[in-house]
């Protein structure tokens, strides 16, 4: 489809669109799709191993920058984590979310 359509984005990124807009539009999806997320699942730990084998081909690399590394991560992270706070609390404001309202089942129990 990507290449019929000529678009600038790879296959998997339109994939994925296309299954974010199904889920947000409720429409029913394929059962092998589940079977699929499944399967992934079970062998997620196989994803790791390209990482795994990176790291032990740059030890010298780790060993020298080390320090630096970390704290890079350790600020990423900080830094993720502060966008996705003031994310979060930005839209809940733009979407008038009151912390105090009823649940779903509108009964106001936790």
């Amino acid at each position: 489809m990507v290449r019929a359509a000529g678009l600038p984005v790879p296959g998997p990124v339109a994939g994925m669109a296309l299954l974010f807009l199904l889920m947000v539009a409720r429409a029913p999806l394929p059962k092998a799709l589940g079977d699929t997320a499944d399967g992934m699942l079970k062998h997620l730990s196989l994803l790791f191993v390209p990482a795994g084998v990176g790291v032990v081909q740059n030890l010298n690399t780790l060993g020298d920058e080390g320090l630096r590394l970390v704290l890079v991560v350790v600020l990423a992270t900080v830094i993720a984590l502060a966008a996705t706070a003031l994310t979060f609390e930005y839209l809940a404001r733009f979407m008038h979310v009151d912390e105090n309202a009823a649940d779903h089942d509108g009964r106001g129990t936790p």
